[in-house]
């Protein structure tokens, strides 16, 4: 095959990886997919088992074909494989076709088969931008965790000091403490956990409230509001790359740009 005719079929298949139409079909079988690992879960007739079989077999021969063309329709077929999601996606549908339906690996199979769903944060960008966010936004929830899991030793501490006496199975010792503490927090019947402790310790719901403003209100509002920021961030690099790719100015051009016609009208009111 000449040159000319494999850069045509590699803009055709570019070409069908851009369709919007290829790409919702794409969704609407990782969600097919996703209802087949549903459906399996609960009990079926014997008859439907083929069924199921050959649905999966033909999903997984669908998802073959579609990496297929993303890879042909790259035009940069040597980096393709240093995208991560690219990697994933490979290894996900190559797993699936090896058939361990029936050996000891069945389990594995299974499971890739269920990380099939993920294929839907490759496919749909927004969905790669929120989990890329969330990655890049981990060292700042590192320190507002390592926060809250102090509060969360002291007021534990304070707890099995004060009330271990009155319930054991909540407060006998600082672990128990502390999955009391995350009760509290998700306002999982904490009142009934309080109202316990204030027959003994009237004012113990102070304990309680200001637990609550600290760890529901105060870290859970630091959390989204570190995780917001870090998404306005990627936002606006998605949004400066493809105005670079665009061929669009940046503001640093500009800024470059109007520096060098400063400079020229400098230069030519001291030449007149």
């Amino acid at each position: 095959m000449s040159t000319a005719s494999l850069s045509l079929l590699e803009q055709r298949f570019a070409k069908l990886r851009a369709n919007k139409l290829f790409e919702l079909s794409v969704i609407a079988i990782i969600v097919f997919s996703a209802l087949i690992i549903g459906v399996k879960t609960y009990p079926l007739p014997a008859w439907t088992q083929p069924v199921i079989v050959g649905l999966d077999w033909a999903i997984t021969l669908f998802f073959l074909v579609e990496i297929s063309i993303r890879f042909l329709g790259d035009p940069s077929k040597r980096t393709f494989f240093k995208n991560a999601w690219n990697v994933f996606d490979t290894v996900i549908v190559v797993v699936s076709l090896i058939p361990i339906e029936d050996s000891e690996l069945a389990l594995i199979g299974r499971l890739v088969r269920i990380f099939r769903v993920l294929r839907m944060v490759s496919i749909i960008p927004e969905l790669r931008t929120l989990l890329t966010s969330l990655l890049v936004a981990l060292p700042q929830l590192g320190y507002v965790m390592l926060m809250m899991f102090i509060i969360f030793y002291i007021y534990a501490a304070v707890g099995a000091t004060f009330f271990a006496a009155i319930n054991p199975e909540l407060w006998g010792d600082i672990a128990i403490s502390m999955l009391t503490l995350f009760r509290v927090m998700t306002f999982e019947d904490w009142t009934d956990v309080m109202y316990e402790t204030m027959s003994v310790y009237p004012l113990s719901w102070a304990y309680y409230l200001s637990f609550i403003f600290l760890s529901a209100f105060a870290f859970l509002n630091m959390i989204i509001g570190i995780v917001v920021n870090v998404l306005e961030d990627e936002h606006k690099k998605i949004a400066v790359a493809e105005a670079e790719a665009a061929g669009e100015p940046t503001l640093r051009d500009l800024k470059a740009e109007l520096a060098e016609i400063k400079s020229l009208l400098q230069a030519r009111s001291e030449v007149l």
